[in-house]
Protein backbone atom coordinates (compact mmCIF):
# COMPACT_ATOMS: atom_id res chain seq x y z
CA UNK A 1 0.00 0.00 0.00
CA UNK A 2 1.52 3.25 -0.63
CA UNK A 3 -0.78 6.67 -0.43
CA UNK A 4 1.14 10.09 -1.04
CA UNK A 5 -0.47 13.67 -0.91
CA UNK A 6 0.75 17.37 -1.26
CA UNK A 7 1.36 19.41 1.61
CA UNK A 8 -1.86 21.14 0.61
CA UNK A 9 -3.79 17.95 1.55
CA UNK A 10 -1.86 16.59 4.70
CA UNK A 11 0.15 18.80 5.89
CA UNK A 12 3.19 16.47 7.29
CA UNK A 13 5.01 17.35 11.30
CA UNK A 14 7.82 18.71 10.26
CA UNK A 15 9.92 16.74 12.78
CA UNK A 16 9.42 13.79 10.59
CA UNK A 17 12.30 15.79 7.68
CA UNK A 18 15.57 14.72 9.41
CA UNK A 19 18.09 16.99 9.14
CA UNK A 20 20.26 13.87 7.87
CA UNK A 21 18.06 13.94 4.74
CA UNK A 22 18.54 17.15 3.09
CA UNK A 23 21.28 15.77 1.10
CA UNK A 24 19.36 12.83 0.12
CA UNK A 25 18.22 12.94 -3.36
CA UNK A 26 15.30 14.11 -2.93
CA UNK A 27 12.00 12.62 -5.32
CA UNK A 28 8.82 13.91 -6.19
CA UNK A 29 5.36 12.35 -5.96
CA UNK A 30 5.67 11.27 -9.90
CA UNK A 31 8.99 9.60 -8.91
CA UNK A 32 7.73 7.91 -5.87
CA UNK A 33 4.48 5.98 -8.44
CA UNK A 34 7.24 5.35 -11.18
CA UNK A 35 9.56 3.56 -8.52
CA UNK A 36 6.28 1.61 -6.91
CA UNK A 37 4.80 0.88 -9.84
CA UNK A 38 8.32 -0.59 -11.22
CA UNK A 39 8.29 -2.83 -8.15
CA UNK A 40 4.62 -3.59 -8.23
CA UNK A 41 3.70 -3.91 -11.58
CA UNK A 42 0.35 -5.81 -10.56
CA UNK A 43 -0.81 -2.72 -8.36
CA UNK A 44 -3.83 -1.05 -8.82
CA UNK A 45 -3.42 3.05 -8.63
CA UNK A 46 -6.08 5.49 -8.43
CA UNK A 47 -4.21 9.13 -9.91
CA UNK A 48 -5.69 12.23 -8.24
CA UNK A 49 -5.28 15.72 -9.35
CA UNK A 50 -1.87 17.49 -9.40
CA UNK A 51 0.04 14.04 -8.38
CA UNK A 52 -1.54 12.54 -5.73
CA UNK A 53 -2.35 9.25 -6.06
CA UNK A 54 -3.26 5.63 -3.75
CA UNK A 55 -2.40 2.30 -5.06
CA UNK A 56 -2.47 -1.28 -3.65
CA UNK A 57 -1.04 -4.22 -4.33
CA UNK A 58 -1.46 -7.99 -3.55
CA UNK A 59 1.66 -9.12 -4.25
CA UNK A 60 2.98 -10.30 -0.67
CA UNK A 61 -0.88 -10.25 0.68
CA UNK A 62 -0.23 -14.23 1.42
CA UNK A 63 2.85 -13.90 3.32
CA UNK A 64 1.47 -10.79 5.46
CA UNK A 65 -1.27 -11.92 8.01
CA UNK A 66 -3.39 -8.99 7.28
CA UNK A 67 -5.96 -8.67 4.41
CA UNK A 68 -5.87 -5.33 2.56
CA UNK A 69 -8.93 -3.83 0.33
CA UNK A 70 -9.55 -0.51 -1.61
CA UNK A 71 -12.75 0.86 -2.51
CA UNK A 72 -14.16 4.26 -3.93
CA UNK A 73 -17.69 5.17 -3.05
CA UNK A 74 -18.78 8.72 -4.09
CA UNK A 75 -15.75 10.00 -4.57
CA UNK A 76 -14.22 8.93 -0.97
CA UNK A 77 -11.00 6.92 -1.82
CA UNK A 78 -10.30 4.37 0.82
CA UNK A 79 -7.54 1.75 1.59
CA UNK A 80 -8.32 -0.40 4.74
CA UNK A 81 -5.59 -3.23 6.03
CA UNK A 82 -7.03 -5.61 8.35
CA UNK A 83 -10.02 -7.38 9.83
CA UNK A 84 -12.69 -5.49 12.31
CA UNK A 85 -13.78 -8.15 14.57
CA UNK A 86 -17.69 -6.15 14.80
CA UNK A 87 -18.01 -5.73 10.95
CA UNK A 88 -21.76 -7.55 11.69
CA UNK A 89 -22.50 -4.62 14.19
CA UNK A 90 -21.21 -1.64 12.30
CA UNK A 91 -23.46 -2.75 8.99
CA UNK A 92 -26.34 -2.71 10.98
CA UNK A 93 -25.34 0.43 13.01
CA UNK A 94 -25.34 2.21 9.46
CA UNK A 95 -27.81 0.41 7.51
CA UNK A 96 -25.26 -1.76 5.12
CA UNK A 97 -26.10 -4.63 3.55
CA UNK A 98 -24.27 -7.76 4.56
CA UNK A 99 -21.62 -7.82 1.96
CA UNK A 100 -20.28 -4.68 2.79
CA UNK A 101 -16.49 -4.68 3.46
CA UNK A 102 -14.41 -3.18 6.12
CA UNK A 103 -13.42 -0.67 3.64
CA UNK A 104 -16.86 -0.07 3.18
CA UNK A 105 -18.42 0.06 6.74
CA UNK A 106 -15.21 3.37 7.29
CA UNK A 107 -16.23 4.92 4.38
CA UNK A 108 -20.08 4.57 5.68
CA UNK A 109 -18.80 6.11 8.59
CA UNK A 110 -17.12 8.98 7.31
CA UNK A 111 -19.53 10.14 5.36
CA UNK A 112 -22.01 10.00 8.30
CA UNK A 113 -19.21 12.11 10.11
CA UNK A 114 -18.82 14.49 7.26
CA UNK A 115 -22.59 15.27 6.46
CA UNK A 116 -24.05 14.95 9.89
CA UNK A 117 -22.04 14.53 12.52
CA UNK A 118 -23.21 14.49 15.87
CA UNK A 119 -19.82 14.12 17.46
CA UNK A 120 -16.14 14.24 17.15
CA UNK A 121 -14.31 11.48 14.96
CA UNK A 122 -12.81 10.04 17.96
CA UNK A 123 -16.02 8.44 19.05
CA UNK A 124 -16.59 7.00 15.86
CA UNK A 125 -13.28 5.04 15.53
CA UNK A 126 -13.69 3.96 19.25
CA UNK A 127 -16.44 1.86 17.49
CA UNK A 128 -13.80 0.41 15.32
CA UNK A 129 -12.98 -3.32 17.23
CA UNK A 130 -9.84 -5.24 15.52
CA UNK A 131 -6.70 -5.18 14.00
CA UNK A 132 -6.77 -2.21 11.25
CA UNK A 133 -5.37 0.82 9.34
CA UNK A 134 -6.59 2.68 6.65
CA UNK A 135 -6.28 5.81 4.64
CA UNK A 136 -9.27 7.41 3.35
CA UNK A 137 -9.01 10.44 1.15
CA UNK A 138 -12.73 12.61 -0.20
CA UNK A 139 -11.90 13.63 -3.31
CA UNK A 140 -14.63 16.12 -3.86
CA UNK A 141 -13.49 17.94 -0.21
CA UNK A 142 -9.97 17.28 -0.37
CA UNK A 143 -10.08 15.79 2.86
CA UNK A 144 -7.63 13.52 3.92
CA UNK A 145 -8.58 10.61 6.92
CA UNK A 146 -6.09 8.44 8.84
CA UNK A 147 -6.06 5.89 11.52
CA UNK A 148 -4.40 2.95 13.59
CA UNK A 149 -5.84 0.69 15.77
CA UNK A 150 -4.60 1.43 19.48
CA UNK A 151 -2.52 -1.30 19.95
CA UNK A 152 -0.75 -0.70 16.31
CA UNK A 153 -1.41 -4.58 15.27
CA UNK A 154 -1.06 -3.52 11.63
CA UNK A 155 1.89 -1.84 10.01
CA UNK A 156 1.45 2.01 9.18
CA UNK A 157 4.59 4.03 8.88
CA UNK A 158 4.14 7.81 7.47
CA UNK A 159 7.20 10.06 6.03
CA UNK A 160 7.67 13.44 4.50
CA UNK A 161 8.62 13.24 0.47
CA UNK A 162 11.51 15.61 -0.72
CA UNK A 163 9.21 17.89 -1.49
CA UNK A 164 7.30 17.97 1.61
CA UNK A 165 4.22 15.95 0.72
CA UNK A 166 2.80 13.01 3.15
CA UNK A 167 3.35 9.63 2.14
CA UNK A 168 2.10 6.64 4.16
CA UNK A 169 3.11 2.83 3.47
CA UNK A 170 2.65 -0.21 5.20
CA UNK A 171 6.15 -1.10 3.62
CA UNK A 172 9.29 0.00 5.35
CA UNK A 173 11.36 -0.81 2.06
CA UNK A 174 8.89 1.52 0.15
CA UNK A 175 8.98 4.44 2.38
CA UNK A 176 13.13 4.45 2.97
CA UNK A 177 13.16 3.87 -1.08
CA UNK A 178 11.18 7.05 -1.57
CA UNK A 179 11.16 9.46 1.62
CA UNK A 180 15.36 8.22 2.92
CA UNK A 181 15.39 8.77 6.51
CA UNK A 182 12.30 10.92 6.95
CA UNK A 183 9.64 8.38 8.47
CA UNK A 184 8.44 7.68 11.35
CA UNK A 185 5.59 4.61 12.94
CA UNK A 186 2.32 6.04 12.84
CA UNK A 187 1.46 6.08 16.47
CA UNK A 188 -0.75 3.67 17.41
CA UNK A 189 -4.46 4.32 18.72
CA UNK A 190 -4.08 7.92 16.81
CA UNK A 191 -5.88 9.69 13.84
CA UNK A 192 -4.36 12.32 11.01
CA UNK A 193 -7.00 14.57 9.59
CA UNK A 194 -6.46 17.67 7.12
CA UNK A 195 -8.09 19.97 9.28
CA UNK A 196 -7.04 18.85 13.10
CA UNK A 197 -3.82 17.42 12.32
CA UNK A 198 -2.52 14.45 14.79
CA UNK A 199 -4.71 13.56 17.63
CA UNK A 200 -5.16 10.43 19.55
CA UNK A 201 -8.73 8.49 19.69
CA UNK A 202 -7.49 6.97 22.57
CA UNK A 203 -6.48 9.78 24.73
CA UNK A 204 -8.38 12.53 22.70
CA UNK A 205 -7.83 15.51 25.44
CA UNK A 206 -3.82 15.03 25.29
CA UNK A 207 -1.45 15.85 22.77
CA UNK A 208 0.48 14.07 20.54
CA UNK A 209 4.29 14.61 21.08
CA UNK A 210 6.98 14.15 18.68
CA UNK A 211 10.51 12.71 20.04
CA UNK A 212 13.73 13.21 18.31
CA UNK A 213 16.46 10.07 18.86
CA UNK A 214 20.02 10.60 18.83
CA UNK A 215 22.72 8.38 17.58
CA UNK A 216 26.19 8.19 19.30
CA UNK A 217 27.69 11.65 17.83
CA UNK A 218 24.44 14.01 18.63
CA UNK A 219 22.76 13.75 15.22
CA UNK A 220 19.08 12.95 14.80
CA UNK A 221 18.48 9.65 13.54
CA UNK A 222 14.69 8.87 14.23
CA UNK A 223 11.93 10.66 15.50
CA UNK A 224 8.37 8.48 17.20
CA UNK A 225 5.27 10.21 18.18
CA UNK A 226 3.63 9.25 21.46
CA UNK A 227 0.77 11.03 23.97
CA UNK A 228 2.09 13.28 25.95
CA UNK A 229 -0.61 12.39 29.35
CA UNK A 230 0.34 15.30 31.09
CA UNK A 231 -0.32 17.81 28.91
CA UNK A 232 -3.78 18.57 27.95
CA UNK A 233 -5.57 19.79 25.18
CA UNK A 234 -8.65 22.57 25.72
CA UNK A 235 -11.88 20.91 25.90
CA UNK A 236 -13.12 18.97 22.51
CA UNK A 237 -16.87 20.22 21.72
CA UNK A 238 -18.71 17.02 21.23
CA UNK A 239 -22.25 18.20 20.23
CA UNK A 240 -23.48 20.29 16.84
CA UNK A 241 -22.14 19.64 13.74
CA UNK A 242 -19.59 22.93 14.33
CA UNK A 243 -17.56 19.90 16.07
CA UNK A 244 -17.20 17.53 12.77
CA UNK A 245 -13.83 16.99 12.02
CA UNK A 246 -14.43 18.03 8.40
CA UNK A 247 -15.56 21.37 8.73
CA UNK A 248 -12.76 22.85 7.11
CA UNK A 249 -13.17 20.59 4.35
CA UNK A 250 -14.04 23.95 1.65
CA UNK A 251 -17.55 23.61 0.02
CA UNK A 252 -17.82 23.10 -4.14
CA UNK A 253 -20.49 24.89 -5.19
CA UNK A 254 -22.11 23.47 -8.12
CA UNK A 255 -20.34 23.66 -11.47
CA UNK A 256 -17.16 24.71 -9.53
CA UNK A 257 -14.14 21.92 -10.08
CA UNK A 258 -13.09 19.20 -7.22
CA UNK A 259 -10.74 16.98 -6.36
CA UNK A 260 -12.20 14.08 -8.30
CA UNK A 261 -11.96 15.55 -11.47
CA UNK A 262 -9.19 14.71 -12.70
CA UNK A 263 -9.36 11.10 -10.66
CA UNK A 264 -7.81 8.31 -13.19
CA UNK A 265 -7.35 5.06 -11.97
CA UNK A 266 -4.43 2.42 -13.53
CA UNK A 267 -5.52 -1.17 -13.20
CA UNK A 268 -3.96 -4.67 -13.20
CA UNK A 269 -2.15 -4.92 -16.76
CA UNK A 270 -2.95 -1.38 -17.99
Amino acid sequence: MLAVFEKAIGKPPEELRLPSNVLEKAKTREEILETFQSSCPESTVYCLSNGNFMALSHADESIQSHPRSIVVIDDVFCIFIGILENTCDLRRHYGLPRQATEAMVVVEAYKVLRDRAPYPPDQVIKDLQGKFAFILFDARFGTLFAARDRDGSVELQWAMAGDGSLVYSHDLDIIREACGKSFAPFPPGCIFTSGSGLTSFVHPLHKVRAITHEDDDGHICGVTFQVDLFTRLPSIPRTGSAGNWADQAPVVKEGEGNWSDQATVVKEGE
